[in-house]
């Protein structure tokens, strides 16, 4: 497999707090990648430094051999594209205004009507509400247009930040149904979620984090069955 994106060595800080300690991390083309941990694991902010929007102390971060640029807008044009936590979608606008944003990096590049019926045809839900306000959205259907706006840029990196987040069980089962049949068309897909079963189901591999440090990394599959992951992550019992 071809490496596409990757991150070498990230050391980021808030003052005296060190949130990333020489996290590494690598995305093979049309590949999975889970990143998992706890709260305060440093996850959120490996995707913000990923999308330039923390200044690393140490690091870079690649995309087909290629550094990244420092500026967020320039990462979008780059080719990778973030539905951040919590969704913040801009609830005064249309569920349509919200995706014509999304594509705006792309300056008329491409056929962005086209774009948007592929959003349609993964989340029915989006077409049905196109001339609703954002905010009116159930946390799902927020959360479907978080990812749409993300795909209006058509990404080669599809970033998620937690987004299983206070969504009810069946949502998230639809959601990342979707996530896999959007992989499956050509998306490489960054993922990080504190929901670690359903980021290990999904995954190929997976990335351990825990206070800014890797502890561990591996086939999901196989973490699936560790016992430590299982008895820290899974609510089960190491055996």
């Amino acid at each position: 497999m071809k490496v596409l994106l990757e991150a070498r060595d990230l050391h980021v800080s808030y003052g005296a707090i060190k949130a990333l300690q020489g996290f590494s991390l690598s995305l093979n083309e049309r590949e999975i990648v889970s990143v998992i941990g706890a709260n305060g694991a440093g996850k959120s902010t490996f995707m913000s430094a990923v999308m330039g929007m923390v200044k690393c102390d140490r690091g870079e971060v690649f995309l087909d051999g290629k550094k990244l640029p420092p500026k967020s807008f320039l990462v979008v044009q780059g080719g990778l594209s973030l539905a951040p936590e919590g969704r913040k979608v801009f609830a005064p606008l249309t569920v349509l205004e919200n995706l014509e944003i999304g594509a705006f990096s792309r300056a008329g590049h491409g056929d962005v009507k086209k774009d948007m019926e592929w959003v349609f045809s993964l989340f029915p839900r989006l077409k049905e509400r196109v001339r609703q306000h954002a905010g009116t959205l159930s946390g799902g259907e927020q959360q479907m247009l978080a990812i749409g706006r993300a795909l209006m840029a058509r990404p080669r990196v599809l970033l998620l930040d937690e987004p299983s987040l206070g969504l009810a069980p069946i949502i998230i089962r639809d959601i990342f149904a979707e996530l896999k049949r959007i992989n499956e068309e050509g998306v490489s897909i960054l993922l990080v979620e504190q929901n670690a079963r359903q980021a290990l189901l999904l995954s190929r591999r997976t990335y351990v984090l825990q206070t800014g440090r890797l502890l561990k990394e591996g086939l999901s599959k196989d973490l699936l069955t560790d016992p430590e992951i299982k008895a820290a992550y899974l609510g089960t019992k190491g055996k």
